[in-house]
């Protein structure tokens, strides 16, 4: 049998940081993978997960399962958190997933369970486990334009012309905020023509939400998600804990179906778990134990929210000192989008072959389509990506 399986394209990112790992310059700069970097170049441990770990350590006295769907108390603070207090719970049926990407998949599954002829919109570019996870499911999906190439900004019009074709029933797909990989977000104006158009064609919004508190704050990234749930019958909601908890590894995330209708709500919240069970049984819960403890603390929860905005703070001057640096060097306003621009990630516009010069030549790491995490800079090491960038012609 194993013989005939057939060798699998690999992923980018992940090749990328292995050549990155393979490379013995010292003075190599990682902006491929996708995670948050101090100054020294570390991802650290929140000191609020640390508190709660410490406080689980010396209360926790099982680890039995905790249920299909995770603990109600995590999907309840997480929605509380997304939602803020314009929703009624009683509208929500949601369930905890291995990370955002299992929330994601679940989503996927349900909107295939639900209505098997849904086409899915994806914005073009996204992040690529978008389509790829799509494809592997058999799920028809097409592109909306999404990123002017030229002004570094959203396409609007090109985005609504294109979903003006989706027909009722067809899923779009939606990032919240902080938009990967362009770091470009839709204006409040530009939301609300998207979700008019949306009500006109009969479409379900689909809400990808993984970098809450990394944009302008944890309640401004979360606006455009609740102005679109409280206009739509029914949204689906796929959030995050790794970047803004930074709990990458304890895989946390959370799916949730939200309709006007509260009646439709035991069968969603049963499918839910149905979906869990056919796909990884119970999720896991350390991860989602420690968010629910912050989040129900006011203490915990007033350290996170600080250590969270320090995050935040430090990668806002990382972007105006990067868009800065390449005004006085290439003595042009055409990089100022880095610093209008949200979230870890930014594109530069760079082409292939620059992204594989600034490789060679000088130890810069980036995804091919010149996507950088802004959040693998530090202050010391702009300076040599603009000089970088300039010589290699970008």
């Amino acid at each position: 049998m194993l013989e005939n399986l057939q060798p699998q394209a690999g992923d980018k990112i992940l090749a990328l940081m292995a050549a990155y790992r393979a490379d013995p310059r010292d003075t190599k700069i990682d902006l491929g993978v996708g995670v948050y970097k101090d100054a020294t170049g570390h991802t650290p441990i929140m000191r609020a997960i640390k508190s709660a770990e410490h406080r689980l350590w010396e209360e926790q006295d099982t680890k039995t399962y905790v249920g299909l769907a995770g603990d109600p108390e995590f999907s309840a603070a997480m929605a509380r958190l997304v939602l803020g207090d314009g929703t009624n719970l009683d509208q929500v049926a949601a369930a905890a997933t291995p990370g955002g990407t299992g929330a994601i998949r679940q989503g996927f599954e349900l909107i295939r369970h639900a209505n098997p002829d849904a086409t899915v919109w994806i914005s073009n570019p996204t992040w690529p486990n978008h389509p790829s996870i799509l494809s592997y499911l058999g799920i028809p999906t097409k592109e909306y334009r999404y990123f002017d190439a030229q002004t570094r900004g959203t396409d609007i019009e090109g985005m609504l012309a294109d979903l003006t074709g989706a027909k009722a029933g067809d899923v779009v797909l939606l990032h919240g905020c902080c938009h990967n990989p362009t770091g470009a977000n839709l204006t409040a104006p530009e939301w609300q023509r998207v979700i008019d158009l949306m009500q006109d064609h009969g479409l379900i919004p689909f809400i990808d939400i993984a970098y809450q508190g990394f944009g302008d704050g944890l309640e401004e990234d979360a606006a455009a998600t609740r102005t679109v749930v409280q206009q739509m019958p029914q949204t689906l909601i796929a959030a995050s804990c790794s970047k803004n908890f930074g709990i990458y590894r304890e895989r946390t995330g959370v799916l949730m179906a939200i309709s006007q209708d509260a009646a439709v709500k035991k069968t969603a919240q049963d499918t839910l778990a149905f979906l869990n069970r056919q796909n990884f049984s119970f999720p896991p819960d350390h991860g989602a134990r420690l968010v629910t403890m912050i989040l129900q603390d006011e203490t915990l929860r007033a350290e996170w929210a600080s250590e969270l905005e320090e995050v935040r703070l430090n990668m806002l001057g990382l972007r105006q000192q990067l868009a800065d640096e390449m005004k006085r060097l290439t003595n042009s306003d055409r990089f100022d989008f880095i610093a209008t621009h949200r979230g870890m990630f930014s594109r530069i516009g760079a082409t292939p072959e620059q992204v594989e010069k600034l490789r060679q030549d000088h130890g810069i790491y980036m995804v091919g389509d010149s996507r950088v995490n802004i959040a693998g800079l530090s202050a010391s090491t702009v300076p040599v990506l603009a000089r970088a960038l300039v010589e290699a012609g970008v």
